[in-house]
């Protein structure tokens, strides 16, 4: 059998992985015709289907499968090699991926970056925020920022941040109105700013720890977001608690522009870490990031 083109291998792959034609076009730079046209030339070389294609999804097929897993690896760890190429430079260079929350970015990537990148102009760092609990390796992320809990053991972890701890918050007008809580449970009796994530299957239930007492509660209310700004402006406009990383609240607490509840039951907890695969051959510009952003008491 005649030898395969390696770039038709490559767009086989980008597809496979994506589940869209739109998705891996876009990744290699090319045309969804153009990329169309490059399967179904490999299809017909090979005398396979390799891909379901449906007008909704994409799918590799029992054969397509087979050949993803055989030769993904090795196309990966051919990146891997060439990206650590960059280590024989006179200045570390390279893309880093990497995957975090919104609080994480804001508070710990960001700084640490705007402080390493002015010294190294090769290093380009690309940051997805996303609350999910992201696949890496599947989403080809160089690392990603989880708390501590959450970190897979089979991943190296470093920690980039110091403890946390959660506050409930509302404002003074809101609570003009409305009794202070004294218990996690009297929550259930207040209106409620809620966080939806994506890994807890719906609405975030509120976590609370004291003297060794765990409670979740599930709370109500009009609004719903997914990121720290909206609840925080919500809960600013008197128009309900919320439950926030305490150094985001500190500033209107101190202010008056913000009342603190239930402190006692926002015990700390293990804060940010940077993780990624233990077998990720690391180059120079990833040392350099992850140096820059490990904690130091």
């Amino acid at each position: 059998m005649p030898r395969q083109p390696i770039n038709d291998l490559a767009a086989f792959i980008a597809v496979a992985r994506e589940r869209s034609f739109t998705k891996a076009a876009a990744r290699l730079g090319v045309s969804q015709s153009a990329l169309s046209h490059t399967i179904r030339g490999l299809e017909t070389r090979l005398g396979l289907r390799l891909l379901m294609r449906t007008t909704r999804s994409v799918s590799p097929t029992e054969a397509g499968e087979r050949l993803l897993l055989s030769i993904g690896p090795r196309f990966d760890e051919i990146e891997r090699e060439l990206a650590a190429l960059s280590e024989f430079r006179e200045r570390p260079a390279g893309t880093i991926r990497i995957t975090a929350g919104e609080h994480a970015a804001d508070t710990i990537l960001w700084p640490a970056l705007a402080r390493l990148l002015p010294d190294y102009p090769d290093i380009h760092v690309e940051i997805t925020v996303d609350y999910g609990l992201t696949d890496i390796v599947a989403e080809r992320y160089d690392a990603g920022v989880r708390l501590g809990e959450q970190v897979a053991r089979d991943m190296i972890a470093v920690r980039i941040g110091p403890e946390m701890r959660m506050a409930v918050v509302g404002s003074p007008a809101y609570f003009a109105d409305h009794p202070k809580p004294l218990t996690p449970q009297a929550l259930t009796e207040h209106r409620c700013i809620n966080l939806r994530l994506p890994t807890h299957g719906g609405v975030y239930a509120w976590e609370f720890e004291k003297d060794g007492r765990e409670l979740r509660v599930r709370v109500e209310g009009q609004l719903v977001f997914n990121n720290v700004a909206l609840r925080l402006n919500a809960a600013l406009s008197g128009l309900g608690l919320t439950f926030l990383p305490e150094d985001i609240v500190t500033e209107h607490v101190a202010a008056g522009r913000l009342v603190r509840v239930l402190e006692d039951w926002c015990a700390p907890f293990p804060g940010y870490h940077l993780y990624y695969p233990s077998r990720r051959q690391a180059s120079a510009a990833f040392v350099l990031v992850v140096d820059a952003l490990r904690h130091r008491d």
